[in-house]
């Protein structure tokens, strides 16, 4: 009974994007009777246009990240925090990874990998890090490239609630890991 369930899902998977593709420009020419083509190149237009004016806060945010890394200070914390870590059970390798996931997608990425191919991928290192890349996002990247693009200058919630979610994550990452794979 569940192989035949899993079986319909399959066969459905491999046509819902086609589906998509050819449904929604057919729906829009037909149904709403949309110049989907147009449509399309301005939407375009419009997303280059904010990518250009994304790129100055893009350029910011991985500037200040690369003089923090270069400085020292990163190393420096990690020295110092390492002690009070092993008392609550969180692995110190993945500390450079809890604080470098919320201010950069690719450096954050560059740190996992490193990790994996340090510990394997089947260590408990290597799992707690990619649970905590999962379930953490790159909060001030966010708030500096697509709150600053559109102008929004007033971003002291969204900041507060951005990075309880990733302490929220980054915590329950390392407790569940260890629940489950520990």
């Amino acid at each position: 009974m569940l192989e035949s369930v899993a079986d319909i899902f399959n066969t459905g998977a491999k046509y819902v994007i086609p589906f998509l593709l050819c449904g929604i420009p057919f729906y829009g020419l037909v149904v709403k009777k949309v110049k989907v083509y147009e449509v399309f190149v301005d939407g375009a237009q419009e997303g280059f246009t904010i990518a250009v004016r994304i790129i100055p806060f893009l350029v910011a945010m991985l500037v200040a990240i690369a003089m923090f890394r270069a400085s020292g200070m990163l190393d420096l914390l990690l020295m110092v925090l390492s002690p009070v870590l092993s008392l609550i059970n969180f692995p110190p390798d993945n500390l450079l990874l809890a604080l470098m996931r919320p201010l950069s997608g690719s450096g954050s990425f560059g740190l996992f990998a490193d990790l994996v191919e340090q510990h394997g991928p089947d260590s408990l290192t290597a799992k707690t890090a990619a649970t905590m890349f999962g379930s953490t996002e790159t909060t001030f990247y966010v708030l500096a490239v697509y709150f600053g693009s559109v102008g929004i200058k007033k971003i002291r919630y969204a900041l507060l609630a951005g990075l309880m979610a990733d302490v929220v994550g980054i915590f329950s990452a390392v407790y569940i890991c260890q629940f489950l794979f520990g």
